[in-house]
């Protein structure tokens, strides 16, 4: 009867391999690591100070799809005279990609690379790939369209 009565914590802190009570409440319990592959400390991980990162990461993210998928269709069919139907296509291969692309940049953060190495790399493919469509511009003439 005593065993029933007994309380027991909902979610269980436990560190893995036993340590002293102080040094298991120093790090995090769900397994996440630093830059160095070393455990998290509490003290210097999440609370508020990422929380705003995040936030205005993704605020900056939304602003700018919404923005430039607006305003697409229209230059598209103005600026280069595209046809209706193919600046559509063009725009919807654009927005699948821009929500395919993290699919698979979370599969091979997941599977293979880590997280901060895939993010060095598709940060380095996309520095290449802007600098090398990128039109000096002395030679972009808007009148010549």
């Amino acid at each position: 009867m005593e065993a029933a009565d007994e309380e027991r914590p909902l979610l269980n802190h436990r560190c893995l391999p036993p340590q002293p009570q102080d040094e298991c409440s120093r790090y995090t319990s769900d397994g996440t690591v630093d830059v160095y592959r070393q455990p998290a400390l509490k003290q210097s991980t999440g609370n508020w100070r990422a929380c705003v990162f995040i936030l205005g990461a993704e605020f900056s993210e939304c602003l700018c799809f919404f923005a430039v998928s607006k305003n697409l269709v229209t230059y598209l069919t103005t600026v280069l005279h595209e046809s209706n139907v193919d600046a559509a296509r063009n725009v919807s291969t654009w927005v699948g990609s821009c929500f395919i692309t993290p699919v698979v940049g979370a599969f091979l953060a997941d599977s293979y690379w880590g997280r901060y190495s895939t993010i060095a790399i598709f940060l380095s493919v996309y520095i290449f790939v802007s600098e090398a469509t990128r039109m000096p511009s002395d030679q972009f003439n808007p009148q010549r369209f």
